[in-house]
C-alpha cells in the first residue's frame, strides 16, 4: 500500500462551507472513492485554510486516473474547486500533489 499525504490550500473565507460540505459528502461520491482504491482517506484543516490529505492506495496514479474518469466526480470538483487558492484552473484532484515521506514508524 501507498501512503499517500497532500497539501491544498482552502479560501480562508470558505473555510466554514467547505467544513459544512465534508460532513455531508454524497453517498455516490464516498462509493465511487471506496470503487477506485481510496482507503483511509481523510483532511485535515487548519483555520488558516492549510488542508492536509492522506489516504492509502495500491497505485496513486491509477486511483486518481479512475476516480477522474467517474461522473460523480466531475460534478464534486466542479462545486469544490471555488473553495481552493492557486489551482491555477484545475480541478482540485488535479492539485494533488503527494508530498515525499521522510519517516514512518509503524
Amino acid at each position: 500500500m501507498q501512503r499517500v499525504c497532500f497539501l491544498l490550500k482552502v479560501r480562508q473565507d470558505r473555510v466554514d462551507e467547505y467544513r459544512e460540505r465534508h460532513a455531508a459528502v454524497w453517498p455516490e461520491m464516498l462509493d465511487a472513492l471506496s470503487a477506485t482504491g481510496w482507503h483511509n482517506y481523510s483532511l485535515f484543516l487548519r483555520d488558516d485554510g492549510l488542508l492536509v490529505g492522506y489516504l492509502e492506495t495500491e497505485d496513486f496514479a491509477e486511483a486518481q486516473a479512475a476516480m477522474a474518469a467517474t461522473e460523480v466526480n466531475a460534478r464534486w470538483q466542479a462545486e469544490m474547486g471555488e473553495f481552493f487558492e492557486a489551482l491555477d484552473g484545475g480541478r482540485p484532484d488535479e492539485a494533488m500533489k503527494p508530498l515525499t515521506e521522510v519517516f514512518h514508524l509503524a
